[in-house]
This record gives C-alpha cells, sequence and structure tokens, in this order.
C-alpha cells in the first residue's frame, strides 16, 4: 500500500508547487475547460499529452486507447470527439502514436493474445493495407517505425470520415485533423505533415453532402 500512497503524496507536492507558482490557477481550472486540442493518444504510460507538450491541465482534451486507434464502432471514442467538437469546439484534433509501440508490434506478429487480439485486428487491417510497403522494409526495426506512422496517418483518415466532423467544415474551416508520432528515445515529437481539414482527400463514398433544406410552401 505504500507505493500507491506516493501517488497522494506526489498530488500534495504538485498542489503546492503549482499554488506557489499561480495562487488562482485551481479557481481557474474548476471555472471551465477551453481546451483548443484534443488528443488521440496511446494508453502507454510514457506518453503523457500535456507533459510531453509542456502544457498546463485544461489545455487538452485527451482520448486514448492501445495503438491511438480510431474504429468507427467505438462509441467511447466518438462520444469524445463529437463533445470536443460539438461543445468543446476545439480547432486541432491530433492522433499521435509513438515508435517502439506495444500494441503496433503485437499486431506485425502471429502470437495469439487472447482477448486483445480482437483489438489488434483493426491494428492488423492497417498493415494489409500497407503490405507492400512494409514487407519491403528488411529491417525489423525500420519496419515497425514506418508501420507506426503508417498507423496515424490511417487514423486521422479515419478521424476524416465521420459524419460530424464532415458537417463542422461545412460551416467553417474546423477542426484540423494532424498526425503525429512521439520518439521515446529522445522526447520529440515528430509531425507528419498530414494536416486536414476538408474530405477533398476521402474517395466519394466517404464524403457526406450538406443536407437540403426543404423550402416551406
Amino acid at each position: 500500500m505504500e507505493s500507491i500512497q506516493e501517488l497522494i503524496k506526489g498530488n500534495i507536492r504538485w498542489v503546492q508547487k503549482t499554488e506557489k507558482n499561480d495562487p488562482d490557477f485551481f479557481k481557474k481550472l474548476a471555472a471551465e475547460q477551453k481546451p483548443q486540442y484534443l488528443w488521440i493518444g496511446c494508453s502507454d504510460s510514457r506518453v503523457s499529452a500535456t507533459e510531453i507538450t509542456g502544457t498546463l491541465p485544461g489545455s487538452i482534451f485527451v482520448q486514448r486507447n492501445i495503438a491511438n486507434m480510431v474504429i468507427h464502432t467505438d462509441s467511447n471514442l466518438l462520444s469524445v470527439v463529437n463533445y470536443a467538437v460539438k461543445v468543446l469546439k476545439v480547432k486541432h484534433i491530433i492522433v499521435c502514436g509513438h515508435y517502439g509501440c506495444g500494441g503496433m508490434m503485437a499486431a506485425m506478429g502471429n502470437k495469439n493474445f487472447g482477448f486483445l487480439d480482437n483489438w489488434l485486428l483493426h491494428i492488423k487491417d492497417v498493415y494489409r493495407m500497407h503490405s507492400k510497403e512494409l514487407n519491403a522494409i528488411e529491417d525489423e526495426t525500420e519496419r515497425a517505425q514506418r508501420f507506426v506512422e503508417l498507423n496515424v496517418i490511417e487514423q486521422v483518415n479515419n478521424l476524416a470520415k465521420v459524419s460530424f466532423i464532415q458537417e463542422e467544415w461545412q460551416h467553417g474551416e474546423y477542426p484540423y485533423l494532424h498526425g503525429w508520432v512521439y520518439k521515446l528515445n529522445d522526447g520529440l515529437i515528430h509531425d507528419l505533415e498530414i494536416s486536414v481539414n476538408s474530405s477533398e482527400s476521402l474517395s466519394e463514398v466517404y464524403q457526406y453532402h450538406p443536407k437540403e433544406v426543404k423550402k416551406k410552401t
């Protein structure tokens, strides 16, 4: 039980340090949240959105799962994204993967992980889509890194396919969707430079068109 108490002690130290730097910080934080960013990241304990971006609590709305997946049947993720764009009005959604991701490594192989295999199927689908490119990379580490990048790109594309995100684009330029990869070995973020704020790059079948407003007679 001593180890769990360390978290409580750490919280007290953090509160004292924060109040010393900004006496009104928690009053302002409790009043409301107005984040400009939604972060869809991996559940990996080494990748904390606010920590690695040097931002304070309240700056980033966060959704995390194994290997930062955007799955269209995931009601948890879709609820978070919907709240972020419809209520919080975030301007940027970041999908951030990281090199050395255990979920990605597991999906590259054929080992059985029991219940986890059901989730890994979605990641394996990404490998299948890009198998020609990935199988051509002989070095296993380089192949895994490229797989992480391709997965992030696909999840950004999956976000662009979401109907209520396209609905927002019909009324303005936000939200922008971005794909990043975090490097554990040096702490730096690699921008994949795939910012998207329209459905134009998607195949026609994924594009939603504005609803026609019926005129009253």
